[in-house]
C-alpha cells in the first residue's frame, strides 16, 4: 500500500512540473522563432525525463541540458541528437 501511495505522489508531483512546461510550449514558444539546437527541443526532452525519471532525477537531467543549451550559437555549446538516457534497472 505504501508504494502505490508513493506512485501515486510521484505522478501527482511529475504532472504539477509538465503543467508550465506545457504553458510554455503552447503559449509563449510561438512567440520567438525556433532555435534549439538539440533534437527533442528542451521541452520535449524535460517532459520526457520527468515521465522516464520521475520529478527528482528528471528536474536534473533538464537543468542539465539547459546548461548545455544556448541559442546564439557563439556562445558556445554542443548539440545534435541528445535523448534522454534510460532509466537504469539497477
Amino acid at each position: 500500500m505504501l508504494k502505490s501511495a508513493l506512485e501515486a505522489v510521484r505522478r501527482i508531483a511529475v504532472a504539477l512540473l509538465i503543467a508550465p512546461i506545457r504553458f510554455y510550449r503552447y503559449f509563449i514558444s510561438p512567440m520567438f522563432p525556433p532555435a534549439c539546437r538539440f533534437t527533442p527541443t528542451c521541452s520535449q526532452y524535460a517532459i520526457e525525463a520527468l515521465r522516464v525519471h520521475g520529478p527528482l532525477k528528471g528536474l536534473y537531467l533538464t537543468a542539465r541540458r539547459l546548461s548545455r543549451c544556448h541559442p546564439i550559437r557563439w556562445l558556445g555549446g554542443s548539440h545534435g541528437f541528445d535523448p534522454v538516457p534510460p532509466r537504469s534497472t539497477e
